[in-house]
């Protein structure tokens, strides 16, 4: 039997009907770069036409992203015009990062398959994720945003904000913010109406907006923020998506990483991930947190998860790069 193609002229993984693709900041803007809005464009452009490659017909996509470098570039303006505008609070700031990527993402999706011929409607869905507000990360803030500061500054803001500061490695100081597990994606129901209409979803940007729920039901959005994977973890999880796909800066996980013996593996098992992950081979601020939310996707019933480098999407599913982790 032959496999069917797409419009774009790649072939349908088997068993791949349904993707939810989770694109990591700096897959949007990697560091290093020189932050401009151009540049910015084009890389996204540049991710997306990869993407495209995969929206053929039978596929229900659902995209997901990190905004790591362009919210804390928001937060830098936030400071910067402080003594001009009231700064606001960082899940706005969230908010605002979602719009921008989404409509960046958005735009250049529905371009590339205007160009190939096979029009498909993208929506970006502004989102909401619950967590709880009991959560004990917001007793111990760890995740860096914004910008670095001296240390009489860092001093300064801790003392008239009460923001948690620390010291990075020598580069200066950064503010840390509450990681809280994510609970429930408020927007989940609107993401399937609009995932079974045959929209192409945008959501979640930067992990999603940070909320709790008051004593009398509605919400009311906190300081901090979400980890992405883990919270495109729990969307596939319950849209039953059997297919995880997490886009890095880098193309295959490493065990021994930047160590002399550092080795590429294109596969490993549920439990030789866990092993890997007790025997600390993935770092807590780098591969360790998407391992770890892989885990907990195929525990719940997901059937395979991929790790890769933009570049190497397309090739990922088709077994030929990345990283495949399965039960």
């Amino acid at each position: 039997m032959s496999r069917p193609e797409s419009s774009l002229g790649y072939p349908l993984p088997y068993g791949r009907g349904d993707l939810l693709i989770a694109l990591g900041g700096h897959a949007l803007l990697p560091a290093g770069g020189s932050g401009t809005i151009d540049e910015q464009i084009a890389i996204t452009r540049k991710t997306i036409r990869t993407v495209a490659r995969l929206a053929y017909p039978g596929v229900r996509l659902v995209i997901t992203h990190g905004n790591g470098p362009v919210v804390g570039n928001i937060v830098l303006r936030n400071e910067a015009a402080a003594d001009q505008l009231p700064r606001m609070p960082l899940d706005v700031c969230g908010a605002d990062s979602q719009g921008g990527l989404g409509y960046m993402i958005q735009q250049a999706l529905e371009n590339e398959l205007f160009l190939a011929g096979r029009h498909r409607p993208v929506v970006t869905l502004v989102s909401q994720v619950r967590v709880d507000a009991r959560d004990p990360a917001f007793q111990h803030p760890s995740k860096p945003i914004g910008p670095f500061y001296d240390a009489d500054k860092a001093k300064a803001l801790q003392a008239e904000k009460g923001w948690e500061m620390f010291e990075d490695a020598g580069r200066g100081y950064r503010r840390v913010v509450p990681s809280p597990s994510p609970l429930e994606i408020i927007e989940e129901l609107a993401i399937r109406t609009l995932r079974d209409a045959g929209f192409i979803v945008v959501v979640l940007g930067g992990g999603g907006i940070p909320v709790v729920r008051r004593d009398d039901g509605t919400l009311e959005g906190v300081e901090a923020v979400i980890d992405k994977d883990r919270a495109s973890m729990v969307l596939a999880r319950d849209l039953r998506i059997p297919c995880l796909v997490i886009v890095t800066g880098i193309d295959q996980v490493r065990l021994g990483f930047r160590t002399p013996a550092e080795r590429a593996i294109s596969a490993m098992t549920l439990p030789e991930a866990r092993r890997y992950l007790a025997d600390g081979e993935f770092g807590a601020g780098s591969m360790g947190p998407k391992i770890e939310a892989i885990c907990e996707f195929l525990d719940a019933g997901g059937r395979e998860a991929i790790i890769c480098s933009p570049d190497g999407l397309a090739d990922s599913l088709e077994g030929r790069a990345g990283t495949r982790i399965t039960r």
